[in-house]
């Protein structure tokens, strides 16, 4: 049962944060292009790569707090359904291209800095067990 509070509470924190954040505009951004939303997952994908490598190999985290970070507050920080959300917004506004640059750049840029978060992850972990 305590791993669902840790979870309900790192998901409100999360959503919360994932709204401000798309309420920010960047740089007087007009763009008909979800950048906030590009931020988000992208920032997401390194912290959850990161936090994850750190807990498993180095830190012993409670596996409940484990789940409140990554499965709570990362999951509803970074949502998949909002990426499909925004994508079929676009294609069904016309902008095709957009849609098509917005899910490239979600995958590479995501995946990419997951690696980061990963080999950033085992530099720390390195430096921190010497």
């Amino acid at each position: 049962m305590r791993k669902y509070v840790y979870i309900l509470i790192g998901g409100a924190i999360g959503a919360v944060l994932r709204v401000v954040i798309k309420g920010i505009y960047l740089f007087n951004y007009s763009v008909n292009f979800p950048i906030n939303t590009l931020i988000i997952n992208i920032c997401g994908a390194f912290i959850l790569m990161f936090f994850l490598t750190v807990a498993f190999e180095i830190a012993e985290f409670d596996a409940d707090i484990r789940l409140g970070i990554s499965t709570g507050f990362l999951g509803a920080f970074t949502t998949f359904s909002t990426l499909c959300k925004e994508t079929t917004v676009l294609i069904f506004s016309g902008f095709y291209f957009s849609a098509f640059i917005y899910i490239l750049l979600c995958s590479v840029l995501g995946l990419a800095t997951a690696y980061c978060g990963y080999i950033l992850a085992k530099k720390y972990i390195t430096k921190v067990t010497k």
